[in-house]
């Protein structure tokens, strides 16, 4: 069985599907966190931000290093990081351990995600690719889908800390089919870009330290202040680092493509929209609504359920209507389930968020697939793989700082305690915003998407299946 493509794909899609439950996961257990290790909101929304945060920094980073010292040898090397950091936020006793072995945890989670595709890449060619790559996708949204309802039953029987233990164990049971892995490597390996790594990710982890502990600290404190001063500093730094390297982390030329940078534009509106509610729902249907952790999660499956069926249906739209247009109408779907989201009022119950919550997942759903599929079309081919590590490093850190922003929102309206009086206002105040700004973003993708055509038609015609 050594070398079998067979066992390769099941060892990707079993932890393909654990890296998203341990975002989906822990959102819904950080009430219960919170009151266990009498933490604040400050400190539990690390649990979170640390993760996505370092998971959104070390994409590229570990990429090359994958790239550098073997596929395999990095993958085993992030489910190992990725398990025994779970392990240990299960058995972490404050607040403080927990957050930092999760954002060792997102380092994990980064090397094991860039060196499945990898494998998965070298492993199969033509059709199979396409097949194992679509089983790819899916695995992300079954993590993603059901990670929530998985988390809220594993806290209802058996405490917070097994939301952590349970995707460390199925790592643990993918690490012992590591051996039977092929090892690979390109011919030509570039090198890791440090600078641009270290830059950028000391820049956001400043950003959303100042919007995390703000509420707390005050937005005048000199240490909120001197941390949003040095994550613009960095994020400077950063851009000139990547225009004078030679192999950059993050191709800068690439943003001189309207179309590019609409897309992109797309793919971080829709997360960073849907993500926070991931994120910060739980908690008003627990605290607010009074759902159980379970039924919570439950109801978060209104939101991402639609993202395990509607990637086929939007590829089948792309034959009767421009893939651009679906893009931006997706987009336009997520602003209008926004907006819809903002009837929430204290006695509002599961079944009043069902249409907002299927309206957003629609959009996210129909986008799925078709907007890698364009971001790709829209760059030369021989920087293929750039496009798809920028357009993945957006969505992770918009969402990331999306996440932080929300809280910080939140944060200030509940006087740090995601409750009744101010959680149902804050709610509301945070999904308008969503709403204009995805309905704003709406209009900009509509520009942007429409020039470049020409170069993405191809793309666009593999995706829909057409020749």
């Amino acid at each position: 069985m050594r070398n079998h493509p067979a066992v390769v794909l099941v060892a990707v899609l079993l932890s393909t599907v654990s890296l998203p439950i341990s975002l989906t996961g822990a959102s819904v257990a950080l009430p219960e966190i919170g009151r266990d290790l009498d933490a604040g909101l400050a400190g539990v929304q690390w649990v979170v931000n640390g993760y996505n945060a370092t998971f959104a920094s070390f994409m590229l980073a570990t990429g090359a290093l994958a790239d550098l010292f073997g596929r395999r040898r990095v993958y085993a090397t992030g489910l190992v990081i990725f398990a025994v950091t779970g392990l240990a936020g299960a058995a972490a006793g404050n607040i403080v351990l927990l957050d930092a072995v999760r954002a060792l945890a997102g380092i994990g989670a980064a090397a094991a995600a860039t060196s499945a595709s990898a494998l998965l890449a070298d492993t199969f060619q033509g059709p199979a690719r396409a097949r194992a790559f679509s089983l790819f996708g899916t695995a992300l949204g079954v993590g993603l889908a059901f990670g929530p309802s998985i988390a809220g039953l594993l806290i209802e029987a058996f405490g917070w800390r097994a939301v952590f233990a349970f995707p460390a164990l199925a790592t643990c049971a993918v690490l012992a089919l590591v051996p039977l892995l092929p090892e690979s490597r390109p011919p030509r390996a570039g090198r890791v870009d440090w600078p641009g790594t270290v830059s950028f990710t000391a820049a956001l982890l400043l950003l959303i330290f100042g919007f995390v502990q703000g509420p707390e600290f005050g937005w005048s404190a000199p240490v909120i202040v001197a941390a949003f001063v040095a994550a613009v500093a960095l994020l400077a730094l950063f851009t000139r680092v990547e225009r004078r390297r030679a192999e950059p982390m993050f191709d800068l030329a690439l943003l001189a493509s309207p179309r590019f940078v609409g897309i992109c534009l797309a793919a971080a509106t829709i997360v960073s929209v849907m993500v926070p509610l991931l994120v910060y729902l739980p908690s008003y249907l627990t605290t607010v609504v009074g759902l159980s952790p379970g039924a919570a999660g439950g109801t978060l499956i209104l939101l991402t359920a639609p993202t395990l069926v509607l990637p086929l249906l939007g590829g089948a739209l792309t034959r009767v209507v421009p893939a651009p247009a679906v893009i931006v109408a997706s987009v336009a779907v997520v602003a209008f389930g926004a907006a819809w989201a903002t009837v929430l009022a204290p006695d509002s119950s599961a079944a009043t968020l069902a249409g907002p919550l299927l309206t957003m997942g629609v959009g996210g759903g129909l986008s799925i697939g078709l907007l890698d599929a364009i971001a790709i079309g829209s760059v030369a081919p021989d920087r293929a793989a750039t496009g798809a590590g920028m357009i993945n490093t957006a969505r992770l850190a918009s969402e990331t700082v999306a996440i932080a922003v929300v809280g910080a929102v939140l944060a200030s309206t509940t006087a740090g305690r995601l409750a009744d009086p101010g959680f149902t206002g804050g709610l509301r105040t945070v999904l308008w915003v969503m709403a204009g700004a995805a309905l704003a973003a709406t209009a900009t993708v509509a520009v942007l998407v429409r020039r470049g055509a020409a170069r993405a038609e191809p793309a666009e015609r593999a995706y829909r299946g057409v020749s």
